[in-house]
């Protein structure tokens, strides 16, 4: 919410890390919209998004943006967020829309009208990579009950009908009504898996059963206490020509170099990083994994 609220958005800092990423050779980033910001100010949110968008164009990079997501906590209000709880992963994560769209009600028009009205005013705009439509539909025990918004919003999508491909990724094997959906109606196919490589590699061999030769990019990996480290899985997506973006960037208020189920590091930092790159000031957790991300994207600055 505070990435795109007027009082809030800070483009030099999103300068600042972009110009990280570019250093490593990275060239797509994927960022969260929420449709509460957009409410309390539409024209200054789009302006917002060019902003990023340019700003991403200096760097080199394209934006993969998402609309709705079913992780983490369901209430949410606009202004100034709480602070993060204490070496709690994604204390401050916020759903979109959150268990309350399942009451119906005007919210379902507002959510129409968002997604419509950004996918008009970016519709051909070269500098999005594409559209993730609802990261992780089910989650958090929603199971099924996320299916029909999800249904809706690619409804909504293809009426606007915008140059860049629709997706939404595969996540878990077990929201097999879900995952079918997504697979059937994204015009490439993402995924995310935490997991060692074997098992992320049952993952890719199933959706390219699936897949009818369209792209897979994982849009969500690296975990390292679960063995989702770059070191084991980058290589094996790039040499299957896999689009691979991680989760994590830089250490900040998201507290994601805490695992999930940690809640008893405070303030410490903890033995090992659980998500991101860089540290508040730039420098990488650890130089080791920035290398080994230069080599294999040729880049050697």
């Amino acid at each position: 919410m505070e990435f795109w609220q007027a009082e809030t958005f800070n483009i030099s800092e999103i300068d600042k890390e972009l110009g990280w990423a570019q250093s490593i050779g990275m060239n797509c980033m994927r960022i969260y919209l929420h449709h509460a910001a957009w409410q309390q100010d539409k024209s200054g949110f789009k302006n917002r998004m060019c902003n990023v968008l340019s700003v991403a164009k200096k760097h080199g990079m394209k934006i993969l943006f998402v609309f709705f997501d079913d992780c983490w906590n369901d209430k949410y209000a606009i202004g100034r967020q709480p602070l993060p709880r204490p070496g709690v992963h994604n204390s401050g994560w916020l759903k979109d829309p959150g268990n309350i769209v399942q009451k119906g009600g005007p919210l379902l028009d507002t959510l129409q009208a968002y997604v419509s009205d950004i996918l008009r005013t970016f519709k051909d705009d070269k500098r999005i990579l594409m559209w993730d439509l609802y990261n992780e539909p089910g989650q958090f025990d929603q199971h099924d009950n996320s299916r029909p918004l999800m249904k809706e919003a690619f409804g909504w999508a293809r009426k606007i009908n915008p140059s860049q491909p629709l997706t939404s990724g595969v996540y878990d094997d077990n929201e097999k009504a879900i995952a079918k959906f997504q697979v059937e109606n994204s015009d490439i196919i993402t995924y995310h898996s935490y997991d060692k490589p074997d098992v992320h590699q049952r993952r890719i061999d199933s959706l390219n059963k699936v897949s009818g030769g369209r792209p897979l990019i994982c849009t969500e990996y690296m975990a390292r206490k679960r063995g989702s480290t770059f070191a084991a899985i980058l290589p094996m997506l790039k040499k299957q020509n896999i689009g691979a973006i991680n989760w994590g960037l830089v250490d900040g208020k998201t507290q994601t170099k805490y695992a999930w189920d940690e809640k008893d590091w405070g303030n410490k930092e903890p033995a090992i990083w659980f998500h991101d790159i860089f540290r508040k000031d730039g420098v990488p957790y650890d130089s080791k994994e920035t290398d080994l991300i230069k080599s294999l994207t040729k880049n050697k600055k």
